[in-house]
């Protein structure tokens, strides 16, 4: 009762989702750097599915250890909870982060961006149409629609017109994710959301660890700053997916979702300084962006 208080409060409920949000942005340059470091090329897919399963499985332990000293107990999984770990290992971990891989190989940092954050839109539809979890309402379609045209105005200047297989495979990432948030929803209402992020990420993580190297993918550059990033990302996605599976425990899927608008623009803001992609976006468009998208984010909420 004390958590439903604590993550059903707004400013907590706020500061959260902004957290998870400007750690996941910060994957986008982040994962490009991982690339360059362990001399990843970006038509070397089994390497970079490699890449990720290692990133993944580490989240997931990382997990299950920071869980087991919150909660004073060893996290194990029940039988009753085998089968939700699977599914949310197959589309949370394994099939969202294949594609999301594989499209960030092949697309820019802000084009990436702005097409992941469509996961928004599916994630609602298919938490209101398939599973029936809530209703949509127009203010919530609204809400995407200001949300999304923040996400666009921050990317106009580097935004490309044509599409690429790098783009579709990034837009799959974003559908695998949204039925991931809808079961998130769905499982830790008998499950503890920490329990099933950790074991979740191990499984998917070495699932895809396994798939790469069997296939051909290797790591053949191994630096102490390669190990860092890879740590990096490890960590975040620790952090960024337990608090999220919190959030999205104890409220609408729309309430939380909507935040995910904030991503691209984590995404480009840092894709611009670390990597200096061509594409900058001015004080205007950066203050245009913010509105919408928090104009967007009040009407879901309100």
């Amino acid at each position: 009762m004390k958590s439903e208080k604590i993550f059903k409060n707004e400013i907590i409920v706020f500061v959260s989702a902004m957290i998870c949000c400007l750690l996941w942005g910060s994957a986008f340059p982040c994962i490009k750097i991982g690339y360059k470091l362990f001399e990843i090329s970006s038509g070397d897919t089994f390497a970079q599915i490699l890449f990720a399963g290692i990133r993944f499985f580490f989240a997931g332990l990382f997990t299950v250890i920071l869980g087991s000293i919150s909660e004073r107990r060893i996290l194990i999984p029940s039988k009753r909870s085998l089968p939700m770990i699977a599914v949310l290992a197959l589309f949370q971990t394994v099939l969202q982060y294949i594609f999301f891989y594989m499209g960030v190989a092949r697309t820019t940092g802000i084009k990436g961006s702005i097409l992941n954050s469509s996961n928004v839109f599916l994630a609602i539809l298919i938490s209101a149409l398939l599973l029936h979890q809530e209703r949509i309402s127009a203010k919530k379609l609204i809400g995407c629609a200001l949300g999304f045209a923040g996400v666009v105005v921050i990317n106009l200047s580097g935004f490309e017109l044509s599409f690429n297989i790098g783009d579709m495979f990034i837009i799959l990432s974003a559908t695998a994710y949204a039925f991931s948030s809808a079961f998130i929803k769905k499982f830790s209402q008998s499950e503890s959301p920490v329990m099933l992020s950790g074991y979740q990420f191990m499984l998917g993580g070495a699932f895809m660890a396994l798939f790469g190297c069997a296939s051909g993918g290797r790591l053949t550059v191994i630096t102490p700053i390669g190990a860092a990033i890879l740590a990096y990302l490890s960590m975040l996605s620790c952090i960024a997916f337990t608090l999220w599976g919190l959030l999205l425990k104890y409220n609408p899927v729309s309430k939380i979702t909507v935040y995910g608008f904030m991503n691209p623009v984590f995404g480009v803001i840092l894709s611009a300084i670390i990597l200096s992609e061509t594409g900058s976006f001015s004080a205007i468009q950066l203050m245009l962006s913010l509105a919408l998208i928090a104009a967007g984010i009040i009407t879901v909420n309100r």
